[in-house]
């Protein structure tokens, strides 16, 4: 396969940047951005993930990211945001480990990622292990982070940085690949 070139997967939890720097990343790289969570929204003809969750349920949503992921790997050449519990849904993982992709993690402490959902929308993030999204983010952390570390090929630290840092260093990445 000449000319083939690896999808760029960013995983990571909620606030860690996936989908903003997936965007950016994209745009510099001249590559499609996909937002798994969109796809899967669309696919569950709901708004976003929190309307899709609340209306199906989580297992519906799981289900459903799944197969949204399975189709998006079909193409290659892009950058792709997954969902924070994307890696978690059955079978994902292991999509995750056999496609041909680069797959980088996005991870911040919990306390960056807990300022930075303060600092956000948080109206289509519903709570998945509590009654709140900054409360849960430390039970997330810790279900989560073992796996996204496992999985990744790479991982970017995102505690203390700019913006343009972190794409800097997803751009060389990137480009490591090439």
């Amino acid at each position: 396969m000449s000319g083939h070139t690896p999808n760029l997967i960013l995983i990571g939890l909620r606030g860690s940047g996936k989908s903003t720097l997936g965007t950016l990343l994209a745009q510099h790289l001249g590559r499609d951005f996909i937002d798994l969570d969109r796809v899967v929204a669309q696919r569950m003809n709901a708004d976003g993930p929190g309307e899709a969750i609340e209306r199906d349920g989580i297992d519906a949503f799981r289900a459903n990211e799944t197969e949204a992921l399975r189709t998006v790997l079909e193409a290659s050449n892009r950058v792709i945001a997954l969902g924070g519990g994307t890696p978690t849904a059955p079978g994902a993982a292991e999509l995750l480990r056999s496609c041909d992709a680069r797959v980088i993690y996005l991870r911040g402490t919990t306390e960056t990622l807990r300022d930075r959902l303060a600092q956000s929308d948080n109206t289509d993030r519903p709570a998945l292990v509590g009654d709140d999204v900054l409360g849960e983010v430390q039970v997330l952390f810790e279900q989560r982070d073992g796996l996204y570390r496992e999985l990744a090929e790479s991982t970017v630290h995102i505690d203390g940085t700019s913006e343009a840092s972190v794409l800097r260093a997803l751009i060389a990445l990137a480009n490591a690949g090439v």
